[in-house]
């Protein structure tokens, strides 16, 4: 299965311009022929600083239906990132998964939202995991901050999980704990992490990039630079299987006696 890893420059509050850049390297990462194309999180107006959100998606548009769109046309899935989400009169932090076909495969609302940044006073968090499958293989989502929490990662191994792919807007200096908690959820959950990040500064943001894929043994396979680049990355979703066979970690897990 082959990764592409969209790693852009975010114009805050220009989903226009943003919505053409993220197609232009949707559609440069087609020719690479990947298996699935992810996004970096807020792609399309940048981490809000106006609690009104202005340029918001409207449940799903235009931002995410753009890339629905694209899906169909490119005959690739997409996971589209996340994107500011205004539904039922709130707004959340929404990242949608579009299958070849342009169906939606996965719909999750960012469930922990990081105070450093004004999340908390922008948007309403999400409260249900996100698993699906995707062409045959079992995924999960997180958003960013929610690498921070290992709860989250495990139950969605638990549930099946193979592949976890988190959209980021991860500024610096934090590149040590970026790399440690992709790789460390990889690890102990004896699965593949994919997550694309922002680069360039947007806003009173600085973001570093280095977007990376990490196997089950918490190896990185690929990480790009701090530039705009479409990072590729070829994983064997059999390999999971492999690693516990050798060593189950799941199946060696005592919840019992985490309760005392």
């Amino acid at each position: 299965m082959r990764l592409a890893l969209i790693q852009m420059h975010v114009i805050p509050g220009d989903p226009a311009a943003n919505i053409v850049h993220a197609a232009e390297m949707a559609r440069e990462a087609a020719a690479g022929k990947p298996d699935l194309i992810l996004l970096p999180e807020v792609w399309s107006t940048g981490i809000p600083e106006d609690p009104s959100v202005p340029g918001a998606d409207e449940n799903g548009a235009p931002a995410a239906l753009a890339m629905q769109k694209l899906a169909a046309e490119l005959n690739i899935p997409i996971a589209a990132g996340s994107t500011a989400d205004r539904r039922d009169g709130t707004v959340r932090n929404t990242a949608r998964v579009f299958d070849r076909a342009g169906m939606q495969a996965a719909c999750y609302d960012k469930i922990h939202l990081i105070g450093l940044m004004g999340e908390d006073r922008i948007f309403i968090p999400g409260d249900r995991p996100c698993r699906f499958d995707l062409s045959g293989l079992p995924c999960g989502l997180m958003i960013c901050y929610d690498l921070r929490f290992p709860e989250l990662a495990r139950s969605l191994a638990l549930s099946g999980a193979r592949l976890l792919l988190a959209p980021a807007a991860w500024p610096k200096p934090r590149l040590h704990p970026w790399r440690i908690l992709l790789q460390t959820r990889a690890l102990e959950n004896q699965v593949f992490t994919a997550a694309a990040n922002c680069v360039g500064r947007s806003g009173p943001y600085d973001f570093f990039g280095h977007s990376l894929v990490a196997d089950p043994l918490g190896n990185i396979l690929a990480e790009a630079g701090e530039d705009e680049e479409i990072l590729f990355s070829d994983i064997d979703p059999a390999v999971c299987g492999e690693v516990r066979r050798s060593m189950d970690l799941l199946a060696d897990r005592r919840p019992a006696c985490y309760k005392r």
